[in-house]
C-alpha cells in the first residue's frame, strides 16, 4: 500500500526576523521553497517556551507538492538537527512539522502523551486538528493557540491546495 500524499507544513517559533528568515533557508534547503507562508502570530498562550524567548511568534510554512505521511518521522529529525543549529547556547527556534489532508492537521513531536502515537525513532505524532463541518475542531488536547483559531484560515488554504492537488 502507498503512503497517503499530505500538504507538509512547519510552524516555526522564533524570536526575531533574522531567526525566522534563517529557519526559512535551512527549511528550504530541505523541502524547496514555501509554497506559501502565514502571517506571524504573537505566541503568548504559554510560557513553555521562555528558554528561547519571552517574546515569540509562530508561522506556518506549507511547501509545494504532496509528499508520503509515512515521512513524518523524518521530517521531524530533520528539524531537530535544525534546532540544534540555532544554538546560542540553547536553541533559538522551535520547528514542528506536520501534515494537512483532507480531514485533519498531524504534528509530530518527541514528547509522549496519552492522546500521541509512537511512530518510531523517539517520534509521536497528534492529530491536533480536525476538519469537520466545514470547520477546524479542537480537541479537548489541543494547544491553546491552535483551539483559538487564530491558525485556521491558513489551514484552510492548505486544505484547498491538498484538495486540488489529490484530484
Amino acid at each position: 500500500m502507498n503512503d497517503p500524499k499530505v500538504k507538509l507544513i512547519s510552524g516555526i517559533l522564533f524570536p526575531d526576523k533574522n531567526y525566522l528568515d534563517w529557519s526559512i533557508s535551512k527549511l528550504t534547503e530541505l523541502w524547496g521553497r514555501p509554497e506559501i507562508m502565514s502571517e506571524p502570530v504573537p505566541f503568548d498562550r504559554t510560557n513553555y517556551y521562555d528558554e528561547i524567548s519571552p517574546h515569540l511568534s509562530r508561522v506556518f510554512v506549507c511547501f509545494s507538492d504532496l509528499y508520503n505521511a509515512g515521512d513524518l518521522v523524518s521530517w521531524k529529525k530533520a528539524t531537530i538537527e535544525i534546532e540544534a543549529q540555532s544554538r546560542q547556547p540553547i536553541r533559538a527556534v522551535n520547528i514542528d512539522p506536520g501534515y494537512i489532508d483532507g480531514a485533519r492537521l498531524v504534528l509530530a513531536s518527541t514528547k509522549d502523551h496519552a492522546h500521541r502515537i509512537y511512530l518510531h525513532d523517539g517520534i509521536f505524532a497528534e492529530v491536533t486538528l480536525r476538519y469537520r463541518f466545514k470547520n477546524w475542531q479542537a480537541f479537548d488536547y489541543t494547544f491553546p493557540d491552535f483551539r483559538s483559531g487564530v491558525y485556521n484560515k491558513f489551514l484552510s488554504t492548505v486544505r484547498e491546495l491538498w484538495l486540488r492537488e489529490v484530484k
